[in-house]
């Protein structure tokens, strides 16, 4: 390496491990800081967000094969936990409007907020549903139709964890995700949770996203070169991808009892691109097979077995 490139990484270590005990010690000003909202880029338009939304409940149907129609009777009076909701519960807002009975919402980081722009985001929302569906999403909040005076528990509840887990007890339905696993401390004790959390015969959903998320340089894998130390000293209280690899979802559904239902990639790297970062990996992903190292992605759906 040469100067140049020796001084950038000596200032991303720097930045990056400063910033990182801001995260772990005043999580709600780092959240300030940075702007997060738990969707990544762009927003300009809150037509867009609404989209957005739309597209992760229907995502999560055509993983059930589940029908339009059948919507509504499925999630009829279930419960559902969902990880990671960012800053506006809108595919929870879409579950009870389709049906649901509550949604608990569960982060690490203080993210929900009735801000003028989430307020926007959310009449527009309502604005597409059918009558009775509007109905239900209304009662959201505290005063119905109201966004700005916040989320009513009845229908969402919104719980702030440092360990980003619920601790509930055959209590729900369903679980689901969308590009939040990746992020968590401690995949084992999330699974570990989701399973005490469902009824038996409950189903997990998730979609997880094993990019870089910005934080590679040449090479979409070069992100696991770091050493593991190090990665966490930059990384490990802000929420950033905890680089775990396939493999570690399969053995953590097997270690949890949950029954692996599908595990279907939706993208991978190259073979180039695994070729030429493999002499450089961390330790960790040294001994993964080439097909492990090729998923950037994929839909995992298991299920609480029943009791028998």
């Amino acid at each position: 390496m040469n100067r140049t490139g020796l001084g950038n990484t000596l200032k991303r270590v720097v930045q990056a491990g400063l910033t990182n005990q801001i995260a772990r010690y005043a999580p709600a000003f780092y959240v300030r800081l940075t702007g997060q909202t738990g969707r990544g880029a762009g927003e300009d338009h809150l037509g867009n967000v609404s989209d957005y939304f739309q597209t992760c409940f229907d995502d999560y149907f055509k993983q059930l094969g589940i029908d339009h129609a059948d919507q509504s009777a499925y999630l009829n009076g279930k419960r559902i936990l969902e990880y990671g909701p960012g800053d506006l519960p809108g595919v929870a807002m879409l579950m009870i409007a389709h049906g649901a009975d509550q949604i608990v919402c569960v982060d690490r980081f203080p993210l929900i907020k009735m801000s003028s722009k989430n307020v926007g985001i959310t009449q527009i929302m309502l604005e597409r549903l059918s009558p009775s569906q509007r109905n239900r999403a209304e009662s959201c909040f505290r005063q119905a139709g109201h966004p700005e005076s916040c989320l009513d528990p009845r229908r969402i509840t919104y719980l702030v964890r440092p360990n980003g887990v619920s601790g509930m007890v055959n209590e729900v339905d369903m679980v689901i995700s969308r590009a939040v696993l990746e992020h968590v401390n401690d995949l084992s004790a999330s699974f570990h949770d989701m399973y005490a959390a469902l009824k038996p015969g409950g189903i997990a959903l998730h979609l997880v996203d094993l990019k870089s998320h910005g934080l590679h340089r040449e090479n979409p894998l070069d992100f696991l070169n770091w050493p593991t130390w190090l990665w966490s000293l930059m990384y490990s209280a802000k929420g950033v991808p905890n680089r775990l690899r396939a493999n570690a979802y399969r053995d953590v559904v097997t270690e949890c009892g949950f029954e692996l239902v599908s595990m279907t990639p939706t993208l991978r790297a190259s073979p180039d691109d695994i070729r030429d970062v493999r002499p450089e990996l961390a330790k960790p992903f040294r001994d993964l097979s080439d097909d492990d190292l090729s998923w950037l992605g994929f839909w995992l759906m298991c299920r609480k077995p029943m009791v028998h």
